[in-house]
């Protein structure tokens, strides 16, 4: 996880060095530039709030995950233990 958070920790910083770059060698307007720049930024943050989400839904699966493991534990157990109750009555 946080492998994933330095990830998008880098992303943001080389976002606003790109950001600062374009500013200082655009040869567009002033006008154009900024509507670049908020289109830009715009991109970054749909893209950050993907990652946030994808994020949040592994956490998730890893939190439900124990769940899910006594669940097939439990359903083994109980398919196991009427095998052999099934298989003592036929013996007796």
């Amino acid at each position: 996880m946080e492998n994933h958070s330095s990830k998008v920790n880098y992303f943001c910083v080389g976002l606003g060095i790109g950001a600062l770059a374009g500013i200082l060698f655009a040869p567009k307007s002033g006008a154009e530039t900024r509507d670049e720049m908020t289109h830009k930024l715009e991109e970054g943050k749909t893209y950050a709030q993907g990652k946030a989400r994808e994020l949040r839904e592994r956490a998730e699966d890893l939190v439900e995950a124990p769940a899910r493991l006594k669940e097939s534990i439990s359903g083994a157990f109980e398919a196991g233990r009427q095998a052999y109750q099934h298989e003592m009555s036929k013996q007796g």
